[in-house]
C-alpha cells in the first residue's frame, strides 16, 4: 500500500470534516488523489447535494489548471464554466487573497503540491492566504502533501529578511526538507501566529521518502517541472536563473539541461565532474531553448545524471558549477 495524501484522507472519510460548511479551495493541477483525480471532482458533487458549498477557488503562480507559463500575470478572477464556481488568481495584481474573494468562506481548504524549494512561489500563496485569513478569523486547513525530494536533507541557508520577496517572504532554507503541511506550521509557529492552522496528515508517508517511494503518481506542479527528477535538481538549478546561462527553459527537461553558447561542455563536464561531487554525474550535451534566454541559440553545456537520490546535493552542485563556468569562462560569465 502507498502513501495516501491528505486527500486521500479526506475521501476516506467522505469529507465528513467539512460537512456543512462553506468552503474555499486553493488548488492546482496536481491537486490529485492516488486515483489521478482532480480535488474538485470529489467535492464538486458534495456542493452540488448542499453537503458542503464550495465559496470559489483559487489557484496559485500558473493557474487552476497550470496553463500559464512562468511570470505571466494572470487574470484575477472569473466564473469557470465548467463547475459554475468563481475562480480567482493568486498570481495576479495580488497575490494575497482579498476580503471580497474570501467572502462566504468559513474555512480555506489548501490542498497544493510543492516541490521543497524555498524559491517555489506556492508556500508563500499559503502565507499569503495565512495572513488574509488571519485577519478575517478564518482557519487555515492544509491537506499535506509529500516533499518529494524527501524530508531528511536540508541544503543551503535562509535569506536575509531585508530582500524578502514572493521568492521568499520569510526565512526558510533553500531546501527546506518540510511538508506543505510542515511549512504552514513553521509558519504559524514563527510569522503569522494570529493565523489557526490545521494539517489533515499523510498516511504512510516517511522523513526519508523521494516522490519515487510513495506510490503515487506525479501530477506536473507548474509547466517547467515535468517530471519528480526536476524537483530533485531544481533547489539548486533555479540559482542558474540568476545568470544569463540559460537554466533550461524551452526544452523538454527545464533545470537538468544547463547552458550557454560559449561553454565547451565536455571541458566543463570534465571540470565539474573531477570534483567527485556524491550522488551526481554530468553528461555534456548542446540543446536549443525555443524559449526565454538564449531562444535559438544552441548552448553547450550539461545534462544532470543523479545517481544516488539520497547522498545528491543540488544545492552544493549547482554552487560547483557555477563556480567552474565563472574559473573556465569568466570574461564571458554574466549575472542577470
Amino acid at each position: 500500500m502507498g502513501v495516501l495524501t491528505g486527500l486521500d484522507v479526506c475521501i476516506r472519510d467522505g469529507f465528513s470534516r467539512f460537512r456543512g460548511k462553506s468552503v474555499g479551495v486553493v488548488c492546482h493541477q496536481a491537486s490529485i488523489s492516488g486515483e489521478c483525480r482532480h480535488i474538485l471532482y470529489y467535492m464538486l458533487p458534495l456542493h452540488e447535494l448542499g453537503s458542503l458549498k464550495i465559496a470559489a477557488a483559487f489557484g496559485p503562480q500558473h493557474g487552476i489548471w497550470g496553463h500559464t507559463q512562468d511570470n505571466m500575470i494572470e487574470w484575477e478572477g472569473y466564473v469557470d464554466p465548467r463547475s459554475g464556481l468563481p475562480f480567482y488568481s493568486l498570481y495576479g495584481e495580488k497575490r494575497k487573497p482579498t476580503a471580497q474573494m474570501l467572502e462566504g468562506v468559513e474555512e480555506l481548504i489548501f490542498d497544493v503540491q510543492d516541490v521543497g524549494a524555498r524559491y517555489y512561489t506556492f508556500i508563500w500563496t499559503l502565507a499569503h492566504c495565512m495572513e488574509a485569513c488571519a485577519e478575517l478569523g478564518i482557519p487555515v486547513t492544509i491537506l499535506d502533501r509529500p516533499n518529494p525530494i524527501g524530508g531528511a536533507i536540508v541544503e543551503g541557508p535562509g535569506h536575509d529578511m531585508a530582500f524578502k520577496s514572493f521568492v521568499g517572504l520569510y526565512s526558510l532554507p533553500v531546501r527546506h526538507g518540510m511538508t506543505v503541511g510542515e511549512v504552514g506550521l513553521y509558519l504559524q509557529a514563527n510569522w503569522i501566529s494570529g493565523c489557526e492552522v490545521n494539517v489533515v496528515q499523510m498516511d504512510g508517508w516517511e522523513r526519508r521518502m523521494m516522490f519515487s517511494d510513495t506510490g503515487l503518481h506525479w501530477g506536473m506542479p507548474s509547466p517547467n517541472m515535468p517530471t519528480q527528477d526536476t524537483a530533485l535538481v531544481y533547489p539548486g538549478q533555479c540559482l542558474v536563473e540568476g545568470t544569463k546561462l540559460s537554466e533550461g527553459r524551452g526544452t523538454t527537461r527545464p533545470f537538468e539541461f544547463f547552458g550557454a553558447p560559449f561553454i565547451d561542455a565536455w571541458e566543463l563536464c570534465d571540470a565539474v565532474n573531477g570534483l567527485g561531487l556524491s550522488g551526481v554525474w554530468l553528461r555534456p550535451v548542446h540543446f536549443e531553448p525555443t524559449f526565454q534566454k538564449n531562444k535559438g541559440v544552441i548552448c553547450g553545456g550539461g545534462f544532470i545524471h543523479v545517481t544516488d537520490q539520497l547522498s545528491f546535493e543540488s544545492v552544493l552542485t549547482t554552487l560547483a558549477i557555477l563556480g567552474q563556468v565563472r574559473r573556465l569562462y569568466g570574461d564571458q560569465f554574466e549575472w542577470l
